[in-house]
């Protein structure tokens, strides 16, 4: 019959597939949809606005109008009296609050830097020791008796009454030859130079010279005290940044500044 026809040629194998593979076919010679553009007549609009764009506008819109609505209320609810440090720590950039920035001492001066990046504490080190020992001969050689030709010391000396203040003879006091109370050092007593003779320079001119060559002296040792110490303080800083490399935590507990290391506090870590 017609009904049998009809329900053997649909169960014929391969025949849905076909008609599945006929309506990609269809699919594919479709034309891609396109909105609508702007009219002719408006170009001089722009783009015509799509509801994604309208959307994007409108959040944008009302999230501006609910912001100026809490400004509004909280300059309303605000009081006249308060105080905020900010309102002193602030500073207006491009219309923006911006925190003032504090003039920070310079942690390391271009002459650490160069030195770290060219030498090696090892060798910092061994320079610091050599100076070092210089300075302890220096010392050891000039005594700072009379650094800078100036007597810091000062002694005082009691007498009973005024008219003894007058005719104070210090010289007499001290028991010891007029022309050698300026001195520091090497002030003999007249008992002693009786029996010995003034050890040292005695002419003026001589004296004069020898002031000057302790006094330059005194410079070289100063300087070598200075360059000591400025070593001990590169060095310092190198071996901290070897120290950072640790992954262990730590806590800053000092700030870097041109004249000491920074500090920090390692946690304690038990070795096994």
């Amino acid at each position: 019959s017609a009904l049998s026809r009809l329900f053997s040629f649909y169960s014929a194998p391969g025949r849905f597939s076909n008609m599945s593979s006929f309506r990609k076919a269809l699919k594919s010679r479709q034309r891609n949809h396109q909105e609508r553009s702007q009219p002719g007549f408006r170009k001089h609009l722009g783009l015509l606005e799509k509801k994604k764009d309208y959307k994007l506008r409108a959040d944008d819109y009302h999230k501006k109008q609910n912001t100026l609505a809490a400004l509004r209320k909280k300059a309303l609810d605000k009081n006249p009296d308060e105080f905020y440090f900010k309102m002193i720590s602030s500073q207006l950039q491009d219309g923006v609050h911006v925190a003032k920035k504090a003039k920070e001492e310079v942690e390391v001066t271009e002459e650490q830097k160069k030195v770290m990046r060219t030498q090696d504490i090892k060798y910092i080190e061994m320079k610091r020791v050599a100076e070092a020992k210089k300075i302890e001969r220096l010392k050891g050689e000039l005594h700072l008796l009379d650094a800078g030709s100036k007597q810091k010391n000062s002694q005082t000396f009691f007498v009973e009454s005024k008219n003894e203040v007058q005719s104070f003879d210090l010289a007499e006091h001290l028991n010891t030859a007029p022309e050698l109370v300026d001195r520091v050092y090497n002030r003999p007593t007249l008992k002693t130079l009786e029996t010995k003779s003034i050890q040292g320079a005695t002419k003026p001119h001589s004296m004069k010279k020898l002031a000057k060559q302790r006094n330059h002296q005194y410079r070289i040792l100063s300087q070598r005290i200075d360059r000591e110490k400025k070593m001990f303080v590169i060095s310092q800083k190198i071996q901290t940044r070897k120290d950072l490399q640790d992954k262990n935590k730590k806590v800053k507990v000092k700030k870097e500044t041109p004249n000491a290391a920074a500090i920090y506090k390692f946690e304690a870590k038990r070795k096994r």
